[in-house]
């Protein structure tokens, strides 16, 4: 309860603040005789959080009726991970979200208690175009219409606020934005964004596939709520009297978060750290690999650690081609990845423990596989000079290929003939018995 009480203290202010710079216009809407005059129409834009789904901001609508005495928050990011089959829908990419309604104070309350920013644009509609808005969303928030397919980049919150106010403007917003470069794509974005999440970025750099590198207009990159905040500021709309006028009349912080650090500008560059990762991970495996050939220790360091990656790297490549082959993610089709990560790496977390337990028919084997793996990895390399792999993924290569090629070294020295292995520490001599040594030294 002092919690709610603090809460309330904090947005009381902000709400008498904002009530009272509304309060003339209300005025003004409501002596108006044209219906919908009344209606005041906001873009809410909400800024980053500490979930990774919050990462990437929030957008709603709010509509305030002075008239009904209602302020409802139209707001198409809800999903629900409880709900039955939701799992199952993530991992196909075939899973819905919906759209929701809520009043103003619950909504900045809300956001208070998530310490997310919070601005309001008030919205220079005409009363039919307010009018219109208001029907579509009440018609979109019914049970039975209120359910949409979600994709990442395509049709998400924000999109749906980006469509549907494009919508009631004659499609004014897309004929400003469409086709506008903006040199940016969809990863670009998504690596500005997600960066501070270290595992959530090498993931999003592995499952994200060429399509992710191709370059969005305006349009396109209004799938960021920042940048329908950004689009709608700048465009210019005919009134009711038919004069141009700017969109966005107003704009007002509901809420401000505290102490939160400002949402990276660009992308990291973090090539270099992952080239020098890569690079001392192949040294490690062949140095253990070196000295597997006089030590055992060696031999079961260079299988553990070996085993390990391929595991990791089998796996990857297996999910990477899953998420081309059986989903409907097309944001992952296609993935350059995949030879990097190839499903073949799988056979050496078993042939590397039995070529370390010095098994006969394992040198040969591990040696086919290992430099299999290399090779596709090189070919993978080799191929961004056509100008059909354009995907965006040579922090990925910095690491896996030296990692290969330490890999397919060690294979390589543990699988000569004559290497040791499995013959150290056995006790028999090296010179056959049929034999005797040759003495030199005396005529």
């Amino acid at each position: 309860m002092r919690e709610l009480l603090r809460y309330l203290g904090r947005l009381l202010p902000v709400l008498a603040v904002l009530l009272v710079g509304l309060a003339p216009a209300a005025r003004a809407q409501e002596a108006a005789a044209e219906p919908g005059a009344e209606l005041q129409v906001f873009l809410l834009t909400m800024g980053q959080g500490d979930q990774v789904w919050e990462r990437f901001g929030h957008g709603a609508i709010w509509l305030r009726d002075p008239q009904s005495g209602t302020d409802r928050v139209y707001n198409y990011g809800l999903f629900d991970f409880q709900a039955p089959g939701y799992w199952k829908r993530f991992l196909k990419g075939d899973w819905i979200y919906q759209i929701g309604v809520s009043d103003i104070s619950y909504t900045m309350l809300e956001y208070q208690y998530l310490n997310r920013t919070m601005v309001a644009q008030a919205l220079n509609l005409t009363p039919a175009e307010k009018r219109e808005l208001q029907a579509f969303l009440e018609w979109q928030a019914l049970p039975e219409n209120r359910e949409y397919r979600y994709d990442y980049y395509r049709d998400n919150c924000s999109t749906r606020i980006r469509d549907v106010l494009d919508r009631v403007m004659g499609g004014r917003l897309r004929a400003a934005t469409e086709g506008v470069p903006t040199n940016t794509t969809f990863r670009w974005h998504t690596e500005r964004l997600i960066a501070d999440d270290k595992l959530s970025y090498i993931g999003l750099l592995i499952g994200l596939g060429p399509a992710a590198d191709r370059p969005i207009d305006q349009w396109q990159e209004m799938f960021l709520p920042e940048y329908v905040h950004d689009q709608v500021a700048r465009l210019s709309v005919p009134d009711a009297d038919g004069r141009m006028v700017p969109l966005v009349s107003s704009e007002h912080v509901l809420v401000e978060a505290a102490n939160r650090a400002p949402e990276r500008t660009e992308p990291p560059f973090w090539f270099p750290y992952f080239l020098a990762a890569g690079v001392a991970f192949g040294a490690a495996l062949a140095g253990l690999a070196a000295w597997g050939r006089r030590a055992r220790a060696g031999r079961a360091l260079f299988a553990l650690l070996g085993s390990l990656w391929s595991l990791l790297a089998g796996l990857s490549g297996v999910l990477l081609l899953a998420l081309w082959t059986l989903t409907n993610h097309a944001i992952a089709h296609r993935n350059e990845n995949l030879f990097q990560m190839e499903p073949l790496s799988l056979a050496l977390v078993v042939l590397l423990p039995a070529l370390a337990l010095g098994a006969r028919w394992a040198p040969r084997a591990a040696r086919a596989a290992a430099i299999a793996v290399l090779a596709i990895a090189v070919l993978g390399l080799l191929l961004k000079a056509l100008p059909w792999f354009h995907q965006v993924n040579g922090s990925l290569i910095a690491f896996t290929l030296p990692a290969h090629l330490g890999l397919a070294a060690g294979v390589w020295m543990l699988a000569r003939k004559g290497s040791g292995v499995g013959v150290q520490g056995s006790g028999e001599s090296p010179i056959p018995s049929h034999q005797s040594p040759v003495q030199t030294g005396n005529w």
